[in-house]
């Protein structure tokens, strides 16, 4: 047995009122919140309400604090004008990347220190708002297609569809990529949350704190994993291929991208709300071909690995039906998480403590001597 636990799993290095991601039994809540609940009660608006100020909003608290994401869409023109120079092949993430640390340039409260906590909470706001703004207006840029003033009477979900579509997005839509946002929020000690923390842990600003989380998020095994998902479906091309393309893969011990969970021993809680609107899409738009593929994907790998779907199996095919393109599934996950990225922020702030782990040294045991240049 290791004397010490590699990618530190099983390690507790903090606490968090947060979120709780019970993996044995199959549940998610935020603040006490069970995700099921907070689904089909809340809007998005409500949980970011909750994760960056610990209760859920009253009505008007809810008016207010919308009508304060709503104002601070708008980016400082520097930053456009980065979005309209950028290379139209480039990766969104790398653009959100490099928007998110640009918007630092440009605000005050981007301070090093012992941080303002009203000011710190302002700016998680305005980082909140703006994430939204730079992917669709990468997507548009790269389209050659014109950049549209950003509104203030829509929710989060409308004006990101608005604004990668130019068209008022129907209700159906908007309802779904509420509910995806709302699952995406957060989930306890991630990579990009840990990222986050340990930035910020050093009295850097939360704009690194912010970036270093868009950067983790990136990797394929993190954030990426949904856009993999629909790689795998188009490769396999249609449902009568799909009972080989898995044998092959379990044959050959291949990933099979969407199945299985580091934390979920069971079904993920998230995966069946992600289903049915996968479902009800399908329904809607007449083309069942990728949620059937899922779904026998999902039957054999339960009954041949028991290994169940997590939330990127579905939620690729949910943003597919919406239209949206491939690879803006992985920033459509930082939208979603910022909130969470935002609340673990102010959280690992208000009782801040540097991370400092050790590291097990499996170099060379006894010193050697430096052996002169030209005798190596």
């Amino acid at each position: 047995m290791s004397d010490y636990a590699k990618g530190l799993e099983g390690v507790i290095a903090n606490e968090s009122a947060l979120s709780r991601v019970e993996g044995l039994a199959g549940k998610l809540s935020y603040l006490g919140y069970d995700i099921d609940d907070l689904v089909e009660h809340c809007c998005f608006g409500e949980v970011t309400y909750l994760l960056l100020k610990g209760r859920l909003p009253n009505s008007k608290e809810l008016e207010n604090f919308q009508r304060k994401l709503h104002q601070n869409r708008s980016l400082p023109p520097q930053v456009v004008d980065f979005i309209k120079a950028a290379p139209h092949d480039a990766s969104p993430m790398d653009v959100l990347r490099t928007g998110v640390s640009m918007l630092g340039l440009y605000d005050k409260r981007a301070k090093i220190g012992e941080p303002d906590h009203d000011e710190l909470y302002e700016a998680a706001i305005s980082i909140i708002a703006r994430i939204p703004v730079i992917v669709a207006y990468f997507h548009r840029a790269r389209m050659g297609l014109e950049l549209l003033p950003v509104r203030t009477d829509l929710s989060e979900a409308a004006h990101l569809l608005y604004m990668l579509n130019g068209e008022e997005p129907t209700e159906a839509a908007v309802k779904t990529l509420d509910i995806a946002y709302t699952m995406h929020a957060d989930h306890g000690m991630n990579a990009s949350t840990f990222s986050a923390r340990v930035t910020v842990a050093t009295l850097s600003d939360i704009y690194s704190g912010m970036t270093s989380a868009i950067g983790t998020l990136k990797g394929p095994l993190h954030g990426g994993a949904n856009e993999g998902v629909i790689h795998m479906l188009e490769k396999i091309g249609s449902e009568d291929k799909v009972d080989a393309y898995v044998e092959d893969c379990l044959a050959n011990k291949k990933k099979i991208m969407g199945i299985g969970h580091r934390v979920y021993k069971v079904l993920d809680p998230r995966a069946p709300h992600l289903k049915k609107m996968a479902l009800e899409l399908t329904e809607e738009l007449g083309e069942p071909k990728w949620i059937n593929m899922s779904n026998r994907i999902a039957e054999i790998m339960l009954e041949r690995k028991g290994l169940n779907a997590n939330v990127d199996f579905y939620s690729a095919t949910v943003y597919y039906s919406l239209g949206i393109p491939t690879d803006l599934f992985t920033p459509i996950f930082a939208i979603a998480r910022a909130s969470g990225w935002a609340a673990q922020i102010l959280e690992q702030l208000r009782d801040n403590r540097l991370y400092r782990p050790l590291t097990k040294y499996v170099g060379p045991q006894e010193l050697m001597p430096v052996p002169p240049l030209n005798e190596r």
